[in-house]
């Protein structure tokens, strides 16, 4: 762990602000974590998410996302033995990881095919990109804290997720280098959609974000844009983020 971290700093300094873990670190084996505490996963899965009371998630490849991705390594070691209660926990820095049937339940809206480029904004512990990660081929995120940016590139490389791009940036200017985004999902809430999110999206892509400041009432938006450029917003259930941070150039 610790030549794996020397590795990564020397990286950022070589390369700036972006991390590739994939490609920094590959991996030949698979990871023992996810032999870790499968029974729990599983319980998790089908007590808390597949038979959730309110919208449970169908989607079989995102339920077996959540059966496959071993949640407890993506937190501090003093919670780890929640990992797999439905709740979010603290990861530090004033942020969580969220519950896991938000996870579920925003990968499920996104309606990902395997070929589908995303942009996530949030990546925080990491957890939902490697639940991104089990569902597309390319997975784009952003963190503005730079160590859990930093952490989560790590944990994503040693366990082997190749396909998954982490960078250390302000959310609410996307990633125009490598857009446009089939899918973009957003983490924490904006008090607006921010316009260079649409921008970055391509016709027929969909945004998942949630909305509202901290102090109202956020609720889950499924932003779609059709073919012909046409923005659709539906507002979905009320939901609880922590609020999205950085500055937008509006």
């Amino acid at each position: 762990m610790r030549k794996l971290s020397i590795l990564v700093l020397l990286f950022l300094f070589i390369a700036g602000p972006l991390l590739r873990p994939g490609h920094s670190f590959p991996q030949q084996t698979q990871h023992p974590a996810f032999k870790e505490r499968e029974a729990e996963r599983h319980s998790m899965v089908t007590n808390g998410i597949e038979n959730y009371p309110h919208m449970p998630v169908k989607n079989l490849a995102v339920l077996n996302a959540l059966r496959h991705v071993p949640r407890h390594v993506f937190m501090p070691e003093e919670v780890r033995h929640l990992a797999y209660e439905n709740r979010p926990l603290s990861i530090g820095y004033n942020q969580t990881i969220s519950q896991p049937f938000i996870v579920a339940h925003m990968s499920e809206l996104l309606e990902l095919e395997a070929a589908h480029k995303v942009l996530e904004i949030g990546t925080g512990s990491g957890y939902q990109a490697a639940v991104l990660a089990e569902l597309c081929d390319s997975v784009y995120t952003i963190e503005i804290i730079p160590p859990l940016g930093e952490r989560a590139a790590v944990l994503l490389a040693e366990l082997g997720y190749h396909q998954i791009q982490v960078r250390i940036g302000n959310g609410y200017e996307g990633w125009p280098e490598e857009a446009p985004f089939d899918r973009i999902i957003v983490t924490c809430a904006p008090d607006n959609i921010p316009e260079a999110l649409v921008e970055q999206l391509v016709p027929g892509g969909r945004i998942i974000i949630p909305v509202g400041s901290q102090y109202e009432t956020q609720y889950l938006v499924v932003v779609r844009k059709t073919i012909n450029g046409r923005i659709i917003r539906e507002k979905q259930s009320a939901v609880r983020f922590v609020p999205m941070t950085g500055k937008t150039n509006l």
